[in-house]
């Protein structure tokens, strides 16, 4: 078990401030893609930063990110109603909240030719995954989730971005993304939230001859929408309110899809989480409600 995973216990989510949004404690504007307000408790790790992912004068999401292991813990987004269209002709983003000097707070796209970039210490760069051939760049908070262009031209950041093995990202992943994005369109009548994460397998890409970005073993994610259309046929009515589901990332490998309790019982056995851990407050079960997991 790599040094990372074995560190990543549940607690609380201690960060440093870095500067602009990269924050300690979240701010309201950032809650607002976090079912009650609340993110995952309690990752803590001194390498782990929470990002209000803003572009375009607004913020989009919310990201966990390792900037030890160059790659995102989570990103956590509001569902959008969406066709599943790809955004076209976005340029790839760094986060200049991470650099040790910088003027915004927004995302920007990557400097044109090379110059010493002050921010790659502490997040992956475009060279990181130029001849990394066994792995593409898979997007935590995928496009399609999304409607608004703006919405959608902010999930092309490196700090939304994990290392995939294409096949999985491709066939299993995606797949399940989209899935995922006709079930919500179709019954789910509120606000749908989604986390999706990854868990660390050890391997890394390296540049250069040294570590650069961590390689996820598994991928899992979890939504939670309580209002949702109670007359929904039964195959879909039990994945409501929430409901969840992983993959290992590696070349002929499907999808499960369990509750978000068992999801929690997999990911402490994965990772060496603690008891208290908790994706969404109460298990995204509504208080009164009959529901059992």
């Amino acid at each position: 078990m790599a040094f990372w995973a074995k560190t990543f216990l549940l607690a609380s989510i201690i960060t440093s401030v870095v500067r602009g949004r990269v924050e300690k404690e979240l701010s309201p504007e950032c809650r607002q893609f976090l079912y009650m307000g609340t993110p995952p408790t309690g990752l803590q790790h001194h390498s782990l930063q929470f990002i209000c992912q803003r572009y375009n004068k607004k913020p989009r999401y919310m990201t966990l990110y390792n900037t030890a292991d160059h790659i995102p813990v989570y990103s956590a987004y509001t569902f959008k109603r969406s066709d599943g269209d790809k955004c076209a002709d976005v340029p790839w983003m760094y986060e200049p909240q991470l650099s040790t000097s910088s003027g915004t707070d927004e995302m920007q796209p990557f400097p044109r030719g090379y110059m010493h970039m002050n921010f790659e210490d502490a997040q992956a760069v475009l060279d990181d995954y130029t001849n990394a051939i066994l792995y593409e760049r898979g997007t935590l908070n995928p496009d399609g989730h999304q409607d608004d262009p703006d919405d959608k031209a902010s999930t092309y950041t490196l700090t939304n971005v994990v290392p995939m093995v294409p096949d999985f990202n491709v066939r299993v992943w995606n797949e399940q993304e989209h899935i995922i994005r006709k079930r919500l369109n179709n019954y789910c009548r509120g606000t749908a939230y989604i986390v999706t994460g990854i868990t660390t397998s050890g391997k890394m890409i390296r540049r250069e001859n040294m570590n650069r970005v961590a390689v996820p073993a598994y991928l899992w994610s979890a939504y939670c929408c309580i209002d949702y259309d109670h007359n929904a046929p039964y195959d879909v009515r039990y994945k409501f309110p929430s409901f969840a589901h992983y993959g290992l990332n590696e070349e002929d490998n499907e999808v499960v899809e369990i509750s978000v309790q068992k999801l929690k019982e997999f990911l402490r056995k994965t990772t060496f989480v603690g008891q208290n851990f908790q994706i969404f407050v109460g298990d995204c079960v509504p208080p009164g409600s009959s529901k059992t997991l």
